[in-house]
Parts: C-alpha cells; structure tokens; sequence
C-alpha cells in the first residue's frame, strides 16, 4: 500500500491559525516580550513559516492590527438596526461593543493598548480604526440630535465632541471590565448607557447643561 497523503492546508487557513496565535501573545504577554518562537509553536508551525507568510514581528504584528480592528467596527456596525429609537440603537451598539471586547480579550489588549504604546506604524492604525467608530456614532447622535430638535441641518460639529467622549469612556470601560472579575458586557453596557444617556437625553430634550456665570479670576479657557 502507498503513503497515505495528508490534505495540504490552504495558506488563508494557516495564516489565520498564526494570526491567532499571534494575538493571543501579544496580548497576554506585550508586543516587547512577545517572541515568534511562542507563536510559532502555539500556531504548531515552524518559526521559518511564520516568517515565510508574515515577513517580521513588526508586520505580523500589524496585521493583528488590522485584522481585530477590522472585527471590532464589522461587529459595532453590524449591532445596531437603522430601524430602532435613538436610545436603543446606541444601546444596541453599546452592547456589540462590549460583547466583542469581552469575548476577545487579547484582541482588545493588542488594539487599546500594545498597539498604542508601540509608536508608529502601529498608532496609525489604531487611530484609523477609531476614527471609523467616532464618525459612525457622531451619525448616531447627529441622527437622533436632528430628530429631536426637528432640525435637519443640525451641523455634525454640535454633537462630534460628544461622540468622541463617549467612544473614549468606552474604551477605557472596556478595559476596566475586562480586568475585573464578574463584570459582564451587558453591565459595563448599561453603565455605559446611563453615564451617556443622561445627559444625551437632556441635549435631545433642548436642556443642555451650561457652565455656571464666569466671575473674575475664575474664567476657564
């Protein structure tokens, strides 16, 4: 009898098994100490393959980048229903968010804070993904905002900054609940949504919150 041959593996198919890989030791142990011994062996291929398909650390380590950055927005968008109220679609989006985070945790560990604390190419990237989440939840805000105000010409600059303090608490939530025990994704969600909703709902309702009168010596910049 002949040898049995075994089924060469596709290269796309590989080449995610070493992307996995890849994340899981970055973002369990940082891309500085992360080594392609480690993630060779855990993809169970040879360090010379990883190379072959990968090319450096600095380009594998770009395209987990790439790859989980493309995953996280894919995941937020596909979350919220254009048909629902303004409070459900950022809730629904809230929940996307926090559930993928919570179901990849390395993944979230290599985008909020291996690739940011790594300079550039790596920062670029991260950057151009939160660019994408910051514009698609102004156009949440901005949509609900019009509505409410029965403005349609409500110029995007009157909510931009709040899209870009609640992505930012988000990210930092994310965090916070991925390193403390028994916080589930629905729940660091709903702090979420009442931390923003509040002061949304006041803003939708036309009762914005305005600073105090300015006395002498005390007027902030």
């Amino acid at each position: 009898m002949g040898a049995v041959k075994t089924k060469r593996m596709p290269r796309a198919v590989r080449e995610q098994q070493m992307l996995d890989a890849a994340v899981q030791i970055f973002g369990q142990r940082g891309y500085m100490a992360a080594s392609m011994d480690e993630i060779a062996e855990l993809a169970g291929v040879s360090k010379p393959l990883v190379y072959l398909y990968l090319n450096s650390k600095e380009d594998l380590f770009t395209a987990c980048i790439r790859r989980e950055a493309k995953a996280l927005v894919a995941a937020v968008r596909a979350g919220v229903r254009a048909d629902l109220p303004a409070d459900r679609q950022l809730w629904e989006g809230l929940g996307a968010f926090f559930a993928h985070t919570a179901r990849h945790p390395d993944a979230w560990a290599v985008l909020h804070l291996q690739a940011r604390t790594h300079g550039e190419p790596f920062a670029s990237e991260v950057a151009a993904m939160r660019e994408e989440i910051v514009a698609f939840v102004t156009q949440l805000i901005l949509a609900a905002a019009r509505e409410a105000h029965r403005d349609p010409d409500l110029p995007e600059r009157e909510v931009a900054g709040l899209a870009e303090a609640l992505v930012g608490a988000a990210e930092s939530l994310a965090a916070w609940a991925n390193a403390t025990p028994g916080v589930t994704a629905r729940q660091a969600a709903a702090t979420m949504m009442n931390f923003a909703w509040a002061g949304l709902g006041d803003l939708m309702a036309g009762r914005p919150w305005s600073p105090p009168e300015e006395r002498a010596g005390t007027q902030v910049e």
